[in-house]
């Protein structure tokens, strides 16, 4: 069974999360379980804090879900240098029923471990960048819903309170 996808507004969300000291069987497992949740839900990339882990480690697989041939995972991953911007409409596993335009770099350099513990180098453009910096974000506790307008923003969190206004009258009519 796949991990559980945690949704806006879970607090661990919103936390700096902590490097990886060592990558160990339960970080190896822990990215495998990532990659199934990832995979499972549709997504292109996941991070640990997404899971309730709050970990420096994302997984990618640009290939889909239904391809998985190109997952990558990176420990303790560090954009070095952007460059350029773009803008490109981004949606999030971690936030319910929402996508709008983000801008971000157009091109990243990233430095990780990978899961053996040797350090690489990653440069990125177009889809990957962006997916780079979303899933980065989300291990400095930022959500790409915290990127956008105010107004947008605040309709977005009006809609979140309602869901969960009648998630809590439908749990007390149960």
């Amino acid at each position: 069974m796949p991990l559980e996808i945690l949704k806006y507004p879970h607090p661990v969300l919103a936390r700096l999360a902590v490097p990886v000291a060592a990558i160990t069987p339960e970080v190896r497992e822990l990215a495998d379980g990532m990659a199934e949740a990832m995979y499972a839900n549709q997504g292109i990339g996941l991070a640990a804090p997404q899971v309730g882990h709050s970990l420096r480690l994302i997984v990618i697989d640009l290939s889909g879900p239904d391809k998985r041939e190109g997952r990558i995972t990176l420990v303790n991953p560090v954009i070095t240098a952007a460059s350029g911007e773009q803008e490109d409409e981004e949606g999030c596993l971690s936030v319910r029923e929402y996508r709008t335009n983000v801008r971000r770099a157009a091109h990243v350099t990233v430095k990780a471990l990978d899961l053996d513990g040797k350090e690489m180098e990653i440069e990125a453009d177009g889809l990957f960048a962006v997916c780079l910096q979303h899933e980065i974000d989300h291990l400095n506790g930022v959500l790409f819903i915290d990127r956008i307008s105010r107004l947008k923003r605040a309709m977005y969190d009006k809609r979140v309170k309602r869901w969960t206004r009648q998630r809590e009258t439908a749990d007390q009519e149960s």
